[in-house]
């Protein structure tokens, strides 16, 4: 077993809130919307937001990533 398997903490990397948070700055108004920009299902989203799933590290990584990019001035 991985060490996410025995701490329940690890397999949630963003909380639903967050996720939504981070879906409006980045101007996605629908599951489907997101889904398609990242390559995922919009149930994957779903699941995702309903919070019976935890987000993936690395999409949790990405989404807080071009975020933050969106805040650089160039």
């Amino acid at each position: 077993m991985t060490e996410s398997a025995h701490n329940p903490e690890m397999l949630a990397s963003m909380a639903p809130e967050e996720l939504r948070n981070l879906m409006r700055k980045l101007g996605y108004k629908t599951q489907a919307d997101l889904a398609a920009a990242i390559g995922v299902s919009r149930s994957a989203v779903s699941l995702w937001l309903e919070g019976k799933v935890g987000v993936p590290r690395p999409v949790a990584m990405l989404l807080r990533m071009l975020v933050g990019a969106q805040r650089r001035p160039y």
